[in-house]
């Protein structure tokens, strides 16, 4: 991206190409969910796709930051289609049996591409131009989801299912959740009260419509799962993104060091899926979501000894696996509770609800973590005090997903 900037200029709205992807995103997962749940997986698997398709197009030949922010918003939108589509074909189309494995696999299928993506895309940049990185991918995505597609019609709706108007409220939810960050990241006395406040104002009541009743208060299997993944995403990505700052800038390391904890952390959590795959019926999901909880705790208080240099720079490459073996266990985890505990034809609406908790834990943690970094660099010129904020706050979370978890019946598989 910064050669992006580098090209189109509007340096100003460097951060809403990956804001306006995130808003969109929670639209069309929500949206998605909702037409695979009337009127099959292929509808909206297909739709998303076409529009995935043109974001890309529309964003590999942008003339303009702008344009290329709507592009990046288009292809949002569709990409949101991609998970509850696969959630729901998961739930009507595999046996109890299989859905831990299938679990797995998706895991790999999203972790992997996150370990050779990021260095794949700076190659085809650097020699091709940044425009390759948007129109390399079309042909892939043309190719892969028309085959997907062919399959995906055999996974049939519910078209007399009463029809829910989640629309509105995914975008009310996309809003407000774009004020509040916003308005954290402003850091601005008079107007940043005011857009968090409006921010909630106009999210929480949608959210409450498209989450299961009682998630809020983690009460019963189903909203407790749906809550866990929101604790989830926001323990791990929040201190997540600043590994690189603790092992590079604060404690002088090299570059290499800090791919190398973020890889341990990547590949941990390819093991810890699998891990749920083989234990999860004997265990139970709850014991493995609680030592998921657990091991991210212990990972965060692992970087944060790196960040205060109580042990030496290297220890960020267990400490960041151990994170990462525990999403990889609770994530998955949760996502086999969601749906043994869907209604029967609300399959998309319910795992669309858990996709929305992730994202709006993802980008809570890192948007607020962020806001602590600069706050801490401007006021007293290092960002040591708010990367241990961010570090606190998270591994406090992770503490508290351990008795959330405990909400989960054991009888959960």
């Amino acid at each position: 991206m910064p050669l992006v900037a580098e090209d189109l200029g509007g340096i100003a709205l460097y951060g809403w190409v990956f804001s306006s992807f995130l808003l969109a995103d929670l639209v069309g997962i929500v949206l998605a969910g909702e037409l695979a749940d009337r009127f099959g997986a292929a509808l909206p698997f297909g739709a998303g796709l076409a529009l995935f398709a043109l974001g890309l197009l529309i964003g590999g030949l942008a003339p303009s930051m702008p344009v290329l922010v709507g592009a990046r918003a288009i292809q949002g939108f569709g990409a949101g289609a991609i998970p509850a589509v696969a959630y729901v074909v998961i739930g009507r189309t595999y046996p109890d049996a299989l859905r831990p494995r299938m679990f797995a696999v998706l895991s790999t299928a999203w972790v992997v591409p996150g370990i050779a993506g990021p260095a794949l895309a700076a190659f085809v940049a650097d020699h091709f131009g940044w425009r390759s990185v948007f129109l390399g991918l079309l042909p892939l995505v043309i190719v892969a989801g028309s085959l997907a597609l062919r399959e995906l019609r055999t996974v049939a709706g519910h078209p007399d299912r009463e029809a829910r108007r989640v629309f509105v409220d995914a975008v009310r939810v996309a809003s407000g959740v774009g004020l509040a960050l916003g308005g954290l990241q402003a850091r601005d006395v008079v107007f940043s009260p005011v857009l968090i406040a409006a921010g909630l104002v106009l999210a929480i009541p949608a959210l409450r419509n498209l989450l299961p009743p009682g998630t809020f208060r983690a009460k019963g299997a189903l909203p407790a799962a749906v809550l866990s993944r929101g604790i989830l995403t926001f323990a791990f990505f929040a201190p997540d993104i600043f590994v690189p700052l603790t092992v590079t800038t604060i404690r002088g390391e090299s570059v290499v060091l800090s791919g190398l904890a973020l890889t341990a952390g990547t590949i941990a959590w390819t093991t810890g899926a699998w891990i749920q795959e083989r234990t999860v019926f004997r265990v139970g999901a709850a014991p493995l979501v609680r030592n998921g909880f657990l091991l991210i705790a212990v990972g965060i208080a692992g970087m944060g000894a790196v960040l205060a240099g109580a042990v030496p720079a290297w220890s960020c490459v267990p400490a960041w696996g151990i994170a990462g073996l525990g999403i990889g266990m609770a994530y998955s985890s949760i996502s086999l509770t969601v749906l043994r505990h869907a209604p029967a034809g609300s399959e998309g609406a319910t795992a669309s609800s858990m996709q929305l908790a992730d994202i709006l834990g993802n980008a809570l943690g890192t948007g607020i973590g962020a806001v602590a970094v600069a706050a801490a660099v401007a006021s007293l010129g290092s960002a040591v005090a708010g990367v241990a904020i961010t570090d606190a706050l998270a591994g406090g979370l992770a503490v508290a997903g351990i008795f959330v978890a405990s909400r989960l019946r054991p009888t959960t598989v």
